[in-house]
C-alpha cells in the first residue's frame, strides 16, 4: 500500500506543470475615466454596500421584493444552475488526481492435463486427467491516470472553475435585475392606483357639472351645446377610468409572476408616490469601479477567463498524452497465507499516445478556442459599455426627471388656478362653457403627467441603485466563488 501511495503522490507531482493558456489580462475598459460632471456633485452613499431594505423606503415594496427573491421561478432556476456548474467543476477538477481503486477476487479453476503437454500423464493408470486450483487476489491500483505534463487537464479544470464563477455572477446579476423589475412594477401599480383615484374624482366632478348643465338647459339659461360638451367631458373621464383599471389588472398579474405566485396578505400598507423618494444621494464613483461591483461584468470576465483556459487545453492536445497504470497487492492459492510476504506483488506501466495525423481536427479545435476568446473579449467590452451607459442614463435621469417633477408641480398649481377662474367666469356669464372644458382638460392632463413623471423618477432611482451594484449588501447575496 505504501508503494502505491508513493506512486500516486509522485504522479501528482509530475502532473503539476505550467499551463499553455494565455495569461489572463483584463481588457482595458472602452469608457471615459469619469462620468459627465454635469450630473455631479455626487452623493456619499455607496450603492454596493446597501441592501434593498436599506434603500427602498416603502415597507410594502420591501415585502414584495423579499417574496420575489424567495419564490421567483427564474431565480430558482438560476440558483440551480449554480449547483450544476459547481458539480461540473468538481468533476473536472477531480481528474487532476489519480483514482485509487481497491479490488478483490477469487477464482477456482479446473485445468485438463491434456491441454498442457508438459503435465500430460498419458495413459498412466490412476493418474488424474485434470487439476483443480484456487486463486485469491486483493489489491489497490491506479488505472490510466494522465500525467498532465502539458497542462491540458489543469486548463480544463481552470475553464470549469471560471464557468462556475461566471454562473454565480450571472445569478447575482439576475438577482439585482429582479429587484429592479419588482420595484418598477410596484411603482407603476402605485401610479396607476393614483391615476384611478384622479379619474374617479374627475368623473364625479364631471357628473356634477353635467347635472348643473342639465338644470341650466332645462331653465333656458344656456343652449344644448354646453350640456353636450359637459356630457363629452364625462365620457372621456369614464373612458380613462376604464383604461386605468385594465392597466392595473395587468400590472397585478405581472407582479404575481415576479413574486412567484399569489401575493399573500396582509403586507404592510404602501406609500404614495410623493412619499417614496429617498433623500440620500448615491455616489456614482468612477466607471472603473463598475468592473468589480457589477456582477454582469464579473460574469463576462469569467467567461473570458474560461475561453483562455480552453485555448491552453487545445494547445496541449498537440503533445503526447502520457498515462500511468499501477497496481499492488497480494495473491495466493489459499486464504490462509494470502497476506504473507511471499504473496505480495506489484505492477507499473506507463503508456504514451502520440498524435500523428488527425486530418486537421486539433488545428480546428485550437482555431475554435481562439475565435471564442475573441468573441468573449468583445462580449466583455460590450458589457462594460452597457453598464457605463446604464449608470450615465440613470445619473442624467436623476437630474432632469427631478427638474421635470418640479416644473410639473408648478404647472398643476397654475392649471388649478386657471380652471377655478374659468368656472367663475362661466357662472357669471362672462364666457362660454368651452373655456371651462379646455381648462379642466388641461388640469386633468397636467395631473396625469405629474403622476407619470413622479413614477419615472422613482423607477430611475431604482435603476441607478441596481446599475451601481446596489443590493449586493443583502445577506442573501454572499459571494460563493473560491
Amino acid at each position: 500500500m505504501k508503494h502505491l501511495i508513493a506512486l500516486a503522490l509522485a504522479s501528482t507531482m509530475l502532473a503539476g506543470c505550467a499551463s499553455m493558456a494565455p495569461d489572463h489580462v483584463r481588457p482595458a475598459p472602452a469608457t471615459t475615466p469619469t462620468f459627465d460632471s454635469e450630473y455631479l456633485p455626487d452623493g456619499e452613499v455607496v450603492a454596493s454596500q446597501l441592501s434593498y431594505r436599506e434603500w427602498f423606503v416603502d415597507p410594502r415594496l420591501r415585502g414584495l421584493v423579499a417574496l420575489a427573491l424567495e419564490n421567483n421561478r427564474d431565480l430558482l432556476a438560476a440558483t440551480a444552475r449554480i449547483e450544476q456548474a459547481r458539480a461540473r467543476y468538481r468533476i473536472q477538477d477531480s481528474r487532476r488526481l489519480p483514482d485509487i481503486v481497491a479490488d478483490a477476487g477469487a477464482v477456482r479453476t479446473r485445468q485438463p492435463l491434456s491441454a498442457n503437454p508438459a503435465l500430460d500423464t498419458g495413459d498412466v493408470e490412476g493418474a488424474p486427467d485434470a487439476i483443480t486450483f484456487n486463486r485469491f487476489d486483493v489489491g489497490v491500483g491506479v488505472s490510466a491516470f494522465e500525467l498532465d505534463f502539458w497542462g491540458r487537464v489543469a486548463s480544463l479544470s481552470d475553464a470549469a472553475r471560471a464557468e462556475y464563477l461566471a454562473t454565480v455572477a450571472a445569478q447575482r446579476a439576475f438577482y439585482l435585475s429582479l429587484i429592479a423589475d419588482t420595484a418598477a412594477t410596484y411603482y407603476e401599480i402605485v401610479e396607476t392606483e393614483e391615476q384611478i383615484a384622479l379619474a374617479e374624482a374627475t368623473a364625479e366632478s364631471k357628473r356634477e357639472g353635467l347635472r348643473i348643465a342639465k338644470v341650466r338647459l332645462d331653465n333656458g339659461v344656456t343652449s344644448a351645446l354646453p350640456f353636450r360638451q359637459a356630457e363629452t367631458l364625462l365620457t372621456q373621464a369614464e373612458q380613462r377610468l376604464a383604461a386605468e383599471q385594465l392597466t392595473l389588472a395587468r400590472l397585478h398579474n405581472q407582479l404575481a409572476v415576479l413574486v412567484g405566485g399569489t401575493i399573500p396578505e396582509p403586507l404592510p400598507d404602501g406609500l404614495a408616490l410623493a412619499q417614496q423618494g429617498n433623500e440620500r444621494r448615491l455616489a456614482a464613483g468612477l466607471p472603473s469601479t463598475l468592473l468589480f461591483v457589477r456582477p454582469d461584468i464579473v460574469a463576462a470576465e469569467e467567461q473570458l477567463r474560461a475561453a483562455r483556459a480552453n485555448i491552453g487545453a487545445a494547445r496541449a492536445a498537440f503533445f503526447p498524452t502520457i498515462s500511468l497504470t499501477g497496481n499492488t497487492g497480494f495473491s495466493s492459492s489459499s486464504l490462509d497465507d494470502l497476506f504473507s510476504g511471499s504473496g505480495w506483488g506489484w505492477s507499473f506501466g506507463p503508456a504514451i499516445s502520440l498524435p500523428i495525423f488527425d486530418w486537421g481536427a486539433r488545428e480546428a479545435n485550437l482555431a475554435l478556442a481562439q475565435a471564442l476568446e475573441v468573441e468573449q473579449v468583445a462580449n466583455y467590452d460590450r458589457t462594460v459599455q452597457e453598464a457605463f451607459r446604464e449608470v450615465s442614463d440613470a445619473l442624467a435621469g436623476r437630474r432632469w426627471l427631478a427638474e421635470q417633477v418640479a416644473t410639473l408641480e408648478r404647472a398643476v398649481i397654475a392649471q388649478e388656478r386657471i380652471a377655478h377662474i374659468a368656472r367663475l367666469r362661466y357662472r357669471e356669464g362672462v364666457t362660454n362653457y368651452l373655456e371651462v372644458l379646455d381648462a379642466e382638460r388641461n388640469l386633468f392632463n397636467a395631473r396625469q403627467e405629474l403622476l407619470a413623471t413622479e413614477r419615472a423618477l422613482l423607477q430611475n432611482c431604482a435603476t441607478l441603485f441596481v446599475a451601481l451594484g446596489g443590493g449586493i449588501g443583502d445577506e442573501k447575496l454572499l459571494w460563493q466563488g473560491t
